[in-house]
């Protein structure tokens, strides 16, 4: 067991996090894998041996620790940190609703921040290894009725790039993965169009060959669909809020 490489997995439940989760251990990686429902790591730890489950709430920084600490104690290394947990509300978004906004920055922001604060010292002793963050393409700018959702992931995606320059020094990779729509249970919330959407499976396989097979700081896909939107990043507020805003009467 202490042959394989080891790789840390929050947000392993569902979705991109519990695809990844499959995605590494196929490929020979032990998976220390975190997520609040503890029934469904324990269903991924009994389809696949290599992938082991560490119950969490990321909204606990002393649990984040904790869990940290028995992944090193029983793994000893830790070579790739990657954070998936996130949450959305879209029903709740479309009005504003206080508590809701709180609880997604809570998860979504806070949850990694927790995270991060549970591995940061022993990355920065180690002096190798990679911390990767699950953002959005959503975090490139604000959308309609997701002002929460891209909020928190606007926090995460410069969060991460002012990560990169503190952990280079420290020989630590930094990522930032920005998906575009991927069918998970998050995304069958919404009750809109979702281009170009991709499965979980085809975004474990990016981030997968973005964390192993290549360098970059960004992992972003599917590529037509975010260069599209990194092209809308860099128009003036007043052509962009005309170009949504059509878009969206399109859909209405």
């Amino acid at each position: 067991m202490e042959d394989k490489k080891v790789i840390w997995i929050t947000g392993a439940s569902s979705g991109i996090g519990k695809a990844l989760s499959i995605k590494f251990a196929n490929e020979g990686w032990t998976v220390a894998a975190s997520a609040r429902r503890e029934n469904l790591l324990k269903e991924l730890n009994q389809e696949n041996e290599s992938i082991h489950p560490f119950p969490l709430d990321v909204t606990n920084v002393d649990q984040c620790k904790k869990v940290f600490k028995d992944i090193i104690e029983k793994f000893k290394n830790v070579e790739i940190s990657i954070f998936c947990t996130g949450i959305h509300d879209p029903k709740s978004e479309k009005e504003f609703n206080l508590e809701k906004i709180k609880k997604i920055m809570e998860v979504n922001y806070f949850g990694t921040i927790n995270s991060i604060d549970a591995i940061y010292k022993y990355y920065d002793e180690k002096k190798s290894g990679q911390i990767s963050i699950v953002s959005s393409v959503a975090g490139y700018r604000g959308l309609p009725a997701a002002g929460a959702y891209c909020a928190s992931k606007s926090a995460l995606t410069s969060f991460a790039e002012s990560l990169h320059f503190e952990m280079k020094r420290k020989n630590v990779r930094v990522t930032l993965v920005s998906p575009g729509f991927i069918k998970t249970p998050m995304t069958d919330q919404n009750d809109f169009p979702m281009p170009m959407i991709k499965s979980p499976e085809f975004a474990a396989d990016q981030i997968y060959k973005g964390l192993i097979k290549k360098s970059g700081f960004e992992i972003h896909f599917p590529k037509a669909f975010t260069y599209f939107l990194k092209f809308l990043r860099i128009l003036p507020n007043n052509i962009y809020f005309k170009f949504v805003e059509k878009g969206m009467k399109k859909i209405n």
